[in-house]
């Protein structure tokens, strides 16, 4: 039967679990997002040298599995940099990476897909490049944008659950840490499952939303 008080003896460590999993979701993905941005640029540049750079990293990290960069970052980039790096700061940089080679896929495409006049109308108002991507081609171009970037966003945060690998103290973590003691992996991962679809479920109906009114 459900034993409930296997989680009400222990729902600190879930919520300090599920509050560990929202700030790795919140930084990674605002860092990938930046990441992501100046990827994409890379990408659309003039200079080939930019844009085999930017491409080499965008296939690097979306043909790599995650928890291979996950393990990668931890446990061989320390050696091959000759420095020490945290478990937390490990699992930042392999998410952040990770996230904004995709990130900068959706940039690129958004980009892409106004019409190429508008950089041509920009130029006859007398604007150079950059002026007129933030100021014409950016704007434009965020409204194709919002919904993919929404869904990679979600992604990101399942993601995060790979961080349990490296002893990161994420929801999934805690979940094991509960079941190694209690004995109860059916409550625990039960409620686990349910935090993390109280969360997607709404993100998931408005990323839908967002990608209706985009149309």
């Amino acid at each position: 039967m459900f034993d409930w008080t296997t989680i009400t003896r222990n729902y600190d460590l879930l919520l300090w679990g599920l509050g560990v999993t929202l700030q790795y979701t919140v930084i990674t993905c605002l860092i990938g997002l930046v990441i992501g941005l100046v990827a994409a640029m890379l990408q659309l540049s003039r200079f080939a040298v930019l844009r085999t750079v930017a491409l080499v990293f965008v296939e690097f990290f979306r043909n790599v599995p995650l928890l291979v960069w996950l393990l990668w970052t931890y446990y061989a980039l320390p050696i091959f940099a000759g420095i020490n790096i945290p478990k937390e700061w490990a699992g930042m940089l392999a998410l952040s990476l990770y996230g904004g080679a995709y990130y900068s896929e959706i940039f690129r495409a958004g980009i892409q897909s106004l019409d190429p006049g508008q950089n041509d109308a920009a130029k006859a108002l007398g604007m150079n490049g950059s002026m007129a991507m933030r100021r014409i081609i950016l704007p434009q171009a965020l409204r194709n944008m919002v919904p993919p970037i929404a869904g990679q966003t979600i992604i990101n945060m399942k993601n995060t659950t790979l961080l349990s690998v490296i002893t990161i103290p994420d929801l999934l973590y805690q979940a094991g840490y509960i079941s190694s003691f209690t004995y109860r992996p059916m409550e625990v991962y039960t409620v686990v499952g349910i935090l993390f679809m109280a969360i997607l479920v709404p993100c998931n109906y408005i990323a839908r939303r967002l990608e209706v009114r985009a149309k």
